[in-house]
C-alpha cells in the first residue's frame, strides 16, 4: 500500500456535473431518511409533523447556504474539516472532522438497520450486519454503483413514493384496529423541534457533494445549483409523504411502525405497493450506504494524513486506489453501533453529531465577510443547530457530548505530542 498521489488522482478521474450532483444529493437524502425518520418524528411532533419537516428543511437550507459560500472560498475536498482548519484553526477543523466521521458512521448504522427492517423485519440486526459486510467487500474491490443504475433506482423510488402518496390520499386505508394514540410528548414546540432534529438526519445528505469539490465541474456554479434542486425535490416529497401519512392513518399509527411507508402501502387498495416500496428501500439505502462509507473514508484519509488519526489509515491500495484499512475500520465501527442501538437511537446520535458539524460550518461562514447582512444566515443557522441538537432525546445528547469530548481530548493529545508540530 501507498499514500502516493497516483491513487488519489485515480479517484478524481470522473468529473461530476449538475445531474451527478443532484443524483448524489437525492440518493443520500432519500436513502437516509425517507424510510427511517417519519416514525420517530411523528412520535414527537404528532399532528404537527408537516411543521417539523419544514423546520428541518429550513435549517438544512441555511446550512447549505453556509456550506456553498465556504466551498466557493475553499474549493478543495474535506468539507467542514477543511473549512474549520482554514478559518478557525486546527482544533476546530479536527473537531468537525471527528463529528463527521463518527456521526456519519452512526448514519451508516441507521441505514443498515433500516435495510434490515425492510428486508427481513424479524431479523433486522443480523441482516444489517451482513449488509455492512457486503458493502465492505464491494468497497474493498473498488466496486461502485454504476451511474445509470443509481439514477434508475432514484427514479424508481420517486415514482413509487408519488404512487404511495396518490393512493393514500385518494383511497385512504381502513385499519382493522383503532390507531394507537400519539405519545403524550407529541406535539407542541418541544415536540416539533425534536422531530426536526430527527428529520435533519434525512436532509443532512444535501452536502454530500461538497467534500468532492475537486471532482466537480465548475464547482462554484454546480454545487449550489445541485444542492438547491436536490433539497427542493426532497422537501416536496417529504411534505407529501407526511401529509399522506398523518391525514390518513394519524401520527400515532406512524409512530408505532418500523417501516411506515411500506406497512401503510400494504394495507392500502394497492397492497402490491408495499413489497415494491420495500425493494425500492433496500436498493436506495444500499446505494446510499456504499456512497456514504466512501465519503467517510475520504475524510478519514485527510485526517490521517494530517496526523489527527493513526497514519496507517492514510494509506490507499496502489492498484484500486481504495483506502482498505480505513474502510475496514469504518465497517467495524458501524457493526458495533448496529449491535448496540436500535434505528431510532442511531438516528438521534447521528443527528446530534451532524448538527454539531454544521454548527461549526456556520461559525466558519460567519468569519468570511465583514458586512453584518452576510452574517445573518450563519448566525441563525448556528443558533438553530445548537438549539435543536440540545433538545434531542437526552440519550442522544449525552452520547454526542461524550463523543465530542473524547474527540477533543484525543485530538489535543495527538497534537501536543507530535514531533513535527509547528512552533
Amino acid at each position: 500500500m501507498t499514500n502516493s498521489s497516483g491513487a488519489a488522482a485515480r479517484t478524481s478521474d470522473r468529473r461530476l456535473g449538475l445531474r451527478d450532483g443532484v443524483g448524489i444529493g437525492l440518493g443520500t437524502m432519500l436513502g437516509a431518511g425517507l424510510f427511517t425518520t417519519f416514525a420517530p418524528a411523528a412520535a414527537r411532533a404528532g399532528t404537527l409533523l408537516l411543521l417539523a419537516v419544514t423546520l428541518a428543511a429550513l435549517v438544512a437550507g441555511a446550512s447549505a447556504h453556509s456550506m456553498v459560500r465556504l466551498a466557493a472560498r475553499h474549493p478543495g475536498s474535506g468539507g467542514v474539516y477543511l473549512y474549520g482548519r482554514e478559518r478557525m484553526g486546527l482544533p476546530w477543523g479536527y473537531l468537525a472532522g471527528w463529528a463527521f466521521v463518527v456521526g456519519k458512521t452512526a448514519s451508516c448504522a441507521a441505514m443498515a438497520l433500516a435495510l434490515g427492517l425492510h428486508l427481513w423485519p424479524d431479523h433486522a440486526t443480523p441482516v444489517a450486519v451482513l449488509s455492512v459486510l457486503a458493502v465492505l467487500a464491494l468497497n474493498l474491490q473498488g466496486v461502485r454503483e454504476p451511474h445509470v443504475v443509481a439514477m434508475g433506482v432514484l427514479l424508481l423510488v420517486v415514482v413509487l413514493t408519488l404512487a404511495f402518496v396518490l393512493v393514500m390520499l385518494i383511497a385512504p386505508p381502513v385499519t382493522a384496529e383503532a390507531p394507537p394514540p400519539a405519545p403524550p410528548e407529541s406535539g407542541g414546540v418541544l415536540g416539533v423541534v425534536q422531530a426536526a432534529g430527527f428529520l435533519f438526519f434525512a436532509f443532512a445528505g444535501f452536502a454530500r457533494l461538497v467534500p468532492f469539490g475537486e471532482q466537480v465541474e465548475h464547482p462554484r456554479r454546480t454545487i449550489p445549483r445541485a444542492i438547491t434542486i436536490a433539497l427542493a425535490i426532497v422537501l416536496a416529497l417529504y411534505l407529501l409523504v407526511a401529509l399522506a401519512l398523518t391525514h390518513t392513518l394519524g401520527a400515532g399509527w406512524v409512530a408505532a411502525r418500523e417501516a411506515p411507508l411500506a406497512e401503510a402501502a400494504e394495507i392500502s387498495v394497492w397492497p402490491w405497493l408495499g413489497p415494491a416500496l420495500r425493494i425500492g428501500a433496500v436498493l436506495v439505502i444500499g446505494g446510499a450506504l456504499m456512497a456514504l462509507t466512501g465519503g467517510i473514508s475520504r475524510i478519514v484519509l485527510a485526517m490521517a494524513r494530517d496526523h489527527h488519526l493513526p497514519s496507517a489509515l492514510g494509506t490507499v491500495d496502489r492498484r484500486s486506489g481504495v483506502p482498505r484499512r480505513a474502510e475496514a475500520v469504518i465497517a467495524a465501527a458501524v457493526i458495533i453501533i448496529v449491535m448496540l442501538v436500535d434505528v431510532q437511537g442511531a438516528i438521534g446520535y447521528a443527528s446530534f453529531l451532524a448538527l454539531s458539524y454544521y454548527a461549526i460550518g456556520h461559525a466558519c461562514a460567519w468569519t468570511l465577510d465583514r458586512p453584518v447582512v452576510h452574517k445573518v444566515v450563519p448566525t441563525l443557522g448556528l443558533l438553530a443547530c445548537i438549539i435543536i441538537a440540545v433538545l434531542l432525546p437526552w440519550q442522544s445528547v449525552v452520547a454526542g457530548v461524550v463523543t465530542l469530548a473524547l474527540g477533543s481530548f484525543t485530538g489535543w493529545a495527538r497534537w501536543t505530542t507530535r514531533e513535527d508540530r509547528p512552533t
